[in-house]
């Protein structure tokens, strides 16, 4: 039998056959399959934050009669009037964020410097020091053992360096910083010590410039986990409440609401006492959203492609 020889004409109609289609309307159909899944997902998980900020803005009787709602009926700021009703918050607001800021940098710092020096094989003892980071990631003290070092042997009670040096570097996030470190070519850094830069000359003017979406990724993480943190300033800083940082003043208001309620009603007899639980979506969106501002500066990070550039350049 004579066979047909493949041709690119003979290749248009194979492709345009029964299995071309089908692989066309497959392909559209997972495309179209991936669309509403992703929708949904998103859909879902931004609907309980929608329903905390009408809920924030409700009523108790709306509160009480509608399980799930998005725009509430009746609008009342009476849950923010009464967190906002004492400078306390603002004060909190003020030390949360310099808790943050100082925070970060300086887990930044250790990290980072901590980090470039062990991705190097020419460093001695570094596997004895990665020996040591990787049993502290697995092992600690315990929490009374820390309080008696930070408080009474370090004296750092009532102070801000109580909740900032004790985390000051995550030995996890510097491992992966090192592996990061340890992707970047040798020859960039060869080429700078040609130049005449040093290891700090080259760090600073090569690795980290490198290194910017993963330093914002865990910057970021580092952020989020102090603006979060109560427990540390709770247990610490429980003799300086001008020292509170803003979620534990948020953690006492929604513990006190129902207890002032007879006091206030006392001093002011127009006062009407929010709804607890308006009071408790309230603090959440109160301590979510000055965060959640900070995302858009970093994003452009997340999927900016210095490292190809570099190469390229």
């Amino acid at each position: 039998m004579a066979q047909t020889a493949i041709t690119p004409e003979n290749k248009m109609k194979i492709s345009s056959g029964p299995v071309g289609q089908n692989a066309t309307v497959g392909s559209r159909v997972f495309d179209v399959a991936n669309y509403v899944i992703l929708t949904l997902v998103a859909f879902t998980t931004i609907l309980p934050f929608i329903y905390i900020i009408g809920a924030s803005f409700a009523t108790e009787y709306e509160l009480a009669t509608r399980p799930m709602f998005i725009i509430p009926q009746d609008v009342t700021l009476d849950a923010y009037k009464y967190i906002f009703s004492s400078n306390k918050i603002l004060n909190g607001f003020g030390n949360s964020i310099f808790i943050t800021v100082c925070g970060t940098i300086i887990n930044l710092f250790f990290t980072v410097t901590m980090a470039y020096a062990l991705s190097k094989t020419r460093l001695r003892g570094r596997n004895g020091l990665l020996n040591m980071v990787i049993f502290s990631m697995f092992f600690s003290g315990g929490m009374i053992p820390s309080y008696i070092v930070i408080a009474n042997i370090l004296n750092m009670k009532d102070s801000y360096l109580s909740v900032l040096l004790p985390g000051a570097i995550s030995a996890y996030n510097m491992m992966i910083v090192k592996n990061f470190f340890q992707g970047i070519p040798q020859e960039l850094e060869d080429s700078a010590a040609i130049d005449g830069c040093n290891d700090l000359g080259i760090l600073w003017k090569i690795v980290l410039p490198l290194s910017l979406p993963v330093l914002a990724t865990f910057g970021l993480f580092y952020a989020v986990g102090h603006w979060n943190a109560y427990f540390g300033a709770m247990i610490y800083m429980s003799g300086a409440r001008d020292k509170w940082p803003l979620q534990v003043l948020l953690r006492e208001i929604i513990i006190l609401s129902n207890a002032s309620a007879g006091d206030m009603a006392a001093m002011d007899p127009e006062f009407v006492q929010p709804p607890e639980q308006s009071i408790k979506m309230a603090v959440i969106v109160v301590s979510t959203v000055p965060i959640m501002c900070v995302y858009p500066f970093l994003q452009k990070y997340f999927v900016k492609g210095v490292m190809v550039g570099a190469l390229k350049g």
